[in-house]
C-alpha cells in the first residue's frame, strides 16, 4: 500500500501579483499532520513551438533574459492568454515571435519546469509546412530569430551552449521523433 504524501491547504499567509504571475504563501497541513510553509508561483501556462522547416532546421530565438543576466537561445514561446487554447496560443506566439505560420500542428507533450516552486505547465507543439511573413512583437519585446540544423542545436544542449529547459526539452523529444 502506497504512503499518502499529499498536503493539504490549510490558509494562505500572503501574496503578490505581478502582470501575469502570483507568489503565494501558504500553510499546508504535511501528512504527519504537522504544519508546514510552501511558497510557489501561480503562473497561467505557456506554450513552446519547434517549428521545423523542410530542411530540418529549427527555428530559434536569441533573447536576453534578465534573471540570467544574458542572452539565451530558446525556441519560440509564450504564456496563455486568459481562457486562450494551447493551439491558438502557439499558432499567435510563433506568428508573433518569428513571423511564420504553419499548415501542421501536432500537440507533442506538456511538462512542469519547475515543480518546487512554480505551478507553470508548458505545453510543446511541432510546427510544420512553414511559410514566413511579418514578425508582430509585442511592446517591449526584442529579440533575433535564426535557423539551425536539429543535429547542431541537438550538440549545442550537449554542450551546455543552449540551457534553457523548455529548449532543451523540445529539440531532445524532436531529435527522438525525427531519428530514423
Amino acid at each position: 500500500m502506497a504512503t499518502d504524501l499529499t498536503e493539504h491547504f490549510v490558509a494562505r499567509e500572503s501574496e503578490f501579483s505581478g502582470s501575469f504571475i502570483t507568489l503565494k504563501r501558504d500553510r499546508v497541513r504535511l501528512p504527519d499532520g504537522s504544519i508546514g510553509q510552501r511558497e510557489y508561483f501561480n503562473h497561467p501556462g505557456a506554450v513552446v513551438i519547434a517549428a521545423l522547416l523542410p530542411n530540418q532546421e529549427l527555428v530559434l530565438e536569441r533573447q536576453f533574459r534578465y534573471p540570467v543576466n544574458k542572452v539565451c537561445i530558446e525556441l519560440p514561446a509564450g504564456k496563455l492568454d486568459h481562457n486562450e487554447a494551447l493551439l491558438t496560443c502557439a499558432q499567435r506566439e510563433l506568428r508573433e515571435e518569428t513571423g511564420y505560420t504553419a499548415k501542421n500542428w501536432q500537440q507533442l507533450t506538456a511538462f512542469h519546469n519547475a515543480i518546487g516552486y512554480s505551478d507553470e505547465l508548458l505545453t510543446l507543439f511541432l510546427a510544420e509546412d512553414l511559410t514566413l511573413g511579418p514578425r508582430q512583437l509585442d511592446r517591449g519585446e526584442f529579440l533575433d530569430v535564426f535557423t539551425l540544423p536539429l543535429d547542431t542545436c541537438v550538440k549545442m544542449v550537449m554542450r551546455g551552449e543552449i540551457d534553457d529547459v523548455k529548449t532543451m526539452l523540445g529539440i531532445m523529444w524532436l531529435d527522438k521523433i525525427k531519428s530514423p
